[in-house]
C-alpha cells in the first residue's frame, strides 16, 4: 500500500537442587506496602519513591493481521462483533496516486465542499484509491454525500483540471470491499476484442522479456532485502541503528543455523511480512496451523551484576513461594483487597474523555497521569488514557503505561511518543483476538501514515519467531521537519487475562527490548489492549529483574506491585498473570545462575 494517511496449565516451578536457606523476616517502610494485608515474610525491594497547522485531524485504522500471526482467544476487552465501518473513495487514473496528491486531492475536495480538512478521518492512499471517513460536519454532509457531489461534472471537473488527473469512479463501501478498486471500468466488447488481441500479440514479446528481467529483478529484490534491514532512517540515532542491526544479523545466522532456506515462495521467510490478499481487508489473515512457544533462534543472552549466594537465595525462596499454593492465594487476596491513595479518576471518566478509554474500568488517576500538550493537540485536549510508571526517580518515568489505541486516540498516541522522546515500544496483544478487536492499528501497514502532524513511516518489518515481531519506525513531524527513529516488539502470543503457556518466549523478548533500550534516557511504552493485565505483568517482570540486574539483594515482588498499582490501577489482573510473573523471575534467577561462573 502506498500510504496511509489517518489525520491454563499450571506453571511449573524452576528446579534447584540448592536448599533453601532460612529467609529473615523483614520490612521497608519506603517498599510501597501501605495498606496491604499482612502476608508471608519475604526478601524485600530497595526503597520506593513513591503547534497545530493546517494538517489533517486525527483518524481510525483498520485491522490487518499478518498472514504469519498467530491468533489467540481473548477473554477481555470488549465483547461482541463490531459492524463494518463504511467508507468514501475516490479512484483515479494515477497508480500510484502517491502521498503528496492525495492530501492535496482531499485539501481540494474540502475547498470545493466548503469543509474543513479536519472533518475528514481515516484516510488512506492505496494505490489509485483515495480512501476516507467523514465526521460530524456543519453541512451535515455524510459519505454518499461526500461521493455523490465528488462525482457531479462541475466538482469532478474542477479537480481533475487542478490536479492533472482523471477521476474514474467515487463511492461509498467497506474497506474490504475495495480489492475491486484496481478492476477496469467496463468497455464494450469491441474495446475487448481489440485489446485482448493486442495482448496476444503482445505477449510473445513480453515473455521473452520477462525472462531475461526476472533474474535482475530477483537480484534487486534481495539487495532491497538487506537495504531494509539496515535501514532506520537518515536521521536515526547511531546507536538505536547499530542495536536494530545487530538484530537483524542475529536473525540472519540463526536462519542460516538452523538450515532456512532462501525459497521466494515461503513470505515468512523475508524481512518484510507478506502483504495480504488484499489491502484493504478487514479481516485477520490465516494463521499458522502449529504453534510453537519455543523460539527457533538463538536465544539473547543473560546479562546481570548478581552475585550467586544472592541469586541462590532468591530462586530459592519463589520456588518455595511457588510451591505453596495456600500462602500464594493468601498473597494475591491481600493484593486484590490493597487500595491506592489517592485513587480518583474524575478526569478520565468524564463526558468529554469517556470515550477515548478502551475500557472504562482501567483508566489513569488524576494525580498521576500522561498529559499531552493541548496546543499541539487536534481536538485541544491534554487527555490520553496513559500512566507514568516510576521506578525510582520521580522526575523520569521507567515506563508509561498505555491502552491500545483506539481510531480516533491514533494521533493522541504519536503525540505522546513524540512529545516523551520515546525510542522503544512494547506491544502485547494481537490486533484482534477471536474477531473481538483489541487495538487499532496504529502504524501503517506499509511505506507512511500521517496522523494529524505525525507521520510515521515503516522502515521494516521482521518476524523472528511465532511469539514476537519488531517493526522500525521513521517518525517525522511535519510542522517542524525533526525525524526520529523507533523500534516496536509485537508480543503475539499472551491472550487476555490469560498468560503464555511458557515464561521462556517472553523472556527472551524482554532481553531483546532491553537490549535495544540500553543506554536511553526516555519511558519504554508499554500496551495491550487495556494497558493493565498484561502491561502490568511485563512491567512488574521488567522492574523486578532490572533491580536484580543492578545488584539488588533483597526482592518482594508483591510490594512491587502495590508500587505499580499506586500509579495505575488494575495492573496485572488475575492471579494467573501474578504466577506467572512470580515463574517468570525465578525462571530467570535459574537462568542467570546457569550463566554465572561457578
Amino acid at each position: 500500500m502506498e500510504g496511509d494517511m489517518q489525520h491454563g496449565e499450571e506453571p511449573v516451578p524452576p528446579s534447584s537442587t540448592v536448599p533453601p536457606p532460612k529467609i529473615p523476616a523483614s520490612s521497608s517502610p519506603g517498599d510501597g506496602t501501605k495498606g496491604r494485608a499482612a502476608s508471608s515474610p519475604a526478601p524485600r525491594t530497595e526503597a520506593q519513591q513513591g503547534h497545530s497547522g493546517n494538517a489533517l485531524g486525527p483518524g481510525k485504522h483498520i485491522v490487518v493481521e499478518k498472514k504469519s500471526y498467530t491468533e489467540m482467544k481473548d477473554g477481555g476487552a470488549q465483547q461482541g462483533m463490531r459492524p463494518p465501518d463504511e467508507y468514501g473513495y475516490i479512484i483515479t487514473d494515477q497508480k500510484p496516486l502517491g502521498l503528496a496528491a492525495g492530501v492535496q486531492l482531499l485539501e481540494l475536495l474540502a475547498k470545493h465542499l466548503h469543509l474543513s480538512t479536519a472533518s475528514f478521518i481515516n484516510i488512506s492512499v492505496v494505490g489509485p484509491a483515495l480512501t476516507f471517513r467523514i465526521r460530524q460536519n456543519p453541512q451535515n454532509f455524510s459519505l454518499a454525500d461526500v461521493a455523490s457531489q465528488t462525482g457531479e461534472l462541475s466538482v469532478k471537473g474542477e479537480l481533475e483540471h487542478e490536479l492533472g488527473l482523471k477521476i474514474v469512479q467515487t463511492g461509498v463501501g467497506e474497506r474490504n470491499e475495495a480489492a475491486a478498486y484496481s478492476r477496469p471500468s467496463r468497455f464494450g466488447y469491441g474495446f475487448h476484442s481489440v485489446l485482448l488481441t493486442f495482448i496476444t500479440l503482445a505477449c510473445m514479446a513480453v515473455i521473452a522479456i520477462a525472462v531475461s528481467a526476472a533474474f535482475c529483478l530477483r537480484r534487486h529484490a534481495k539487495q532491497r532485502e538487506k537495504e531494509r534491514l539496515a535501514a532506520l532512517g537518515p536521521e536515526g540515532a547511531a546507536d538505536t541503528t547499530f542495536e536494530y542491526q545487530e538484530l537483524c544479523r542475529q536473525h540472519m545466522a540463526a536462519k542460516s543455523l538452523f538450515g532456512r532456506t532462501e525459497a521466494p515462495a515461503a513470505p515468512a521467510e523475508t524481512s518484510r511480512v507478506s502483504s495480504v490478499s488484499s489491502q484493504f481487508s478487514d479481516a485477520p489473515q490465516p494463521s499458522p496451523s502449529s504453534h510453537s512457544s519455543t523460539p527457533s533462534w538463538c536465544e539473547e543472552p543473560v546479562q546481570s551484576n548478581m552475585d550467586i549466594s544472592t541469586g541462590h537465595m532468591i530462586l530459592a525462596y519463589m520456588e518455595d513461594h511457588l510451591r505453596n499454593r495456600d500462602r500464594l492465594a493468601k498473597e494475591w487476596q491481600a493484593l486484590c483487597a490493597y487500595q491506592a491513595e489517592p485513587s480518583v479518576c474524575s478526569i478520565a471518566q468524564s463526558e468529554a474523555n469517556l470515550k477515548k478509554n478502551r475500557n472504562p474500568d482501567y483508566v489513569p488517576y488524576d494525580h498521576v497521569r500522561i498529559k499531552l500538550k493541548a496546543e499541539s493537540n487536534p481536538s485541544r485536549s491534554d487527555f490520553i488514557n496513559a500512566s507514568p510508571i516510576i521506578e525510582h526517580d520521580p522526575r523520569m518515568p521507567a515506563y508509561i503505561a498505555t491502552q491500545g489505541p483506539l481510531s480516533h486516540t491514533i494521533a493522541d498516541f504519536w503525540q505522546m511518543v513524540w512529545e516523551h522522546g520515546c525510542t522503544v515500544i512494547v506491544m502485547l496483544s494481537p490486533l484482534a483476538e477471536d474477531s473481538v478487536k483489541q487495538c487499532d492499528r496504529y502504524w501503517p501497514d506499509e511505506g507512511s501514515s500521517l496522523y494529524h502532524i505525525y507521520e510515521v513511516n515503516l522502515v521494516s518489518e521482521h518476524i523472528w519467531c511465532e511469539d514476537f515481531l519488531v517493526r522500525s519506525f521513521y517518525l517525522k513531524n511535519v510542522q517542524s521537519q525533526e525525524t526520529r527513529t523507533l523500534t516496536q516488539f509485537h508480543f503475539l502470543s499472551w491472550p487476555a487475562e490469560g498468560i503464555p503457556t511458557t515464561t521462556r518466549p517472553l523472556l527472551d523478548f524482554r532481553r531483546k527490548v532491553n537490549k535495544c533500550y540500553r543506554g536511553r534516557s526516555c519511558p519504554i511504552i508499554v500496551h495491550c489492549s487495556d494497558g493493565a493485565g498484561r502491561t502490568g505483568t511485563y512491567i512488574l517482570v521488567d522492574m523486578v529483574l532490572n533491580r536484580m540486574a543492578k545488584g539488588v539483594k533483597e526482592i518482594d515482588i508483591a510490594a512491587t506491585l502495590e508500587h505499580i498499582r499506586d500509579q495505575r490501577p488494575g495492573m496485572v489482573q488475575t492471579k494467573d498473570q501474578f504466577e506467572f510473573a512470580l515463574t517468570a523471575v525465578a525462571e530467570e534467577v535459574n537462568a542467570i545462575l546457569k550463566a554465572l561462573p561457578q
